[in-house]
């Protein structure tokens, strides 16, 4: 079976088509038929290195990704959640060594898989899974109620999108960070406050909401220079792990998405919101799994508004 993974850590070119053996649904598993995986920041740091310490324990190679939509080919004995063979679905995988989402033919836990928003396309459900559950971890780690006031870093990427959408379905006020040429995206994402993207990000939020906003999250990675942002005894979480010193009695979480790893729940419901219009799914290119590459080179090159997609099927 097909599969994109690295023998040895380094840049876009490292990626290399593998061929993995064919694996079978256990108890409580479902097999998919990989229909499309997306390209996500964090394929890129399994690629380049900077996980290398928690994957030496497992020999190469190593095989990135945690999105995917297919196509149910194997079920096994005890499947409660109504998933059948046939069935269009979507799912985040959570890479460890030959087990990630960059291959044609993967197993998983139940709890892991559900259907596919109706009237999508493999390349547009698969852009689904990893980002907007973490985006539903931050809202849930801010605690904020309607009427809050969320400010929102990165709000152009996935997760910043699906964010500041899930937000507006919660009656929060969203006010987030810029370019120009992003300003016309946001306010269709359903932003309120719009501020220009650069330094003193902290101080422009001031002078919009003087006390400071009720919560905050943090995709840009602005780290230490977001906090001024927050209120006294707001909230503030982060991807890629920052906590902030304590100060002010904010509330610090750092989002992992592997804490919803397996929320069936959790996914379905982001499946519906989907459907109902409340989250748009946003596909920038799609390359075939020999131009992988191509996918981690346009996405660090910057700039791009959607998610790249393997594309199986090419």
């Amino acid at each position: 079976m097909r599969a994109v993974g690295i023998m040895v850590h380094g840049g876009p070119e490292a990626l290399e088509m593998l061929d993995v053996p064919e694996i079978h649904a256990g108890p409580g598993q479902i097999r998919i038929r990989n229909r499309a995986s997306a390209v996500n920041p964090t394929d890129v740091i399994v690629r380049n290195g900077m996980r290398a310490e928690l994957q030496k324990k497992y020999p190469p190679p190593y095989i990135p990704g945690m999105d995917l939509a297919g196509t149910v080919d194997q079920v096994g004995e005890g499947v409660t959640t109504g998933v059948k063979v046939g069935d269009s679905v979507i799912a985040m995988v959570v890479p460890k060594s030959t087990h990630g989402a960059y291959r044609e033919q993967i197993v998983l836990d139940q709890r892991a898989v559900v259907k596919a928003p109706k009237n999508t396309s493999y390349a547009e459900a698969c852009t689904l899974p990893m980002n907007s559950l973490t985006a539903r971890l931050s809202l849930d780690l801010l605690g904020l109620k309607p009427g809050n006031v969320l400010a929102v870093t990165g709000g152009p990427g996935a997760y910043g999108g699906y964010l500041i959408q899930l937000a507006k379905a919660e009656s929060l006020t969203v006010i987030a960070d810029s370019s120009k040429a992003d300003e016309e995206l946001l306010c269709s994402l359903g932003a309120d406050i719009i501020v220009a993207r650069g330094e003193n990000f902290s101080e422009k939020i001031r002078e919009q909401f003087p006390a400071g906003v009720d919560g905050l999250a943090d995709g840009a990675l602005l780290n230490e220079l977001a906090i001024d942002a927050v209120r006294d005894g707001g909230s503030f979480t982060a991807v890629r792990g920052f906590k902030g010193a304590p100060q002010r009695n904010i509330k610090f979480t750092a989002t992992w998405v592997t804490a919803y790893d397996h929320e069936y729940e959790k996914l379905d419901l982001l499946r519906e919101q989907t459907e109902r219009g409340i989250l748009t799914l946003r596909v920038a290119d799609t390359v075939s799994p020999e131009n992988a590459a191509e996918a981690h080179r346009k996405l660090e090159g910057g700039g791009t508004r959607g998610r790249m997609i393997i594309d199986w099927d090419n």
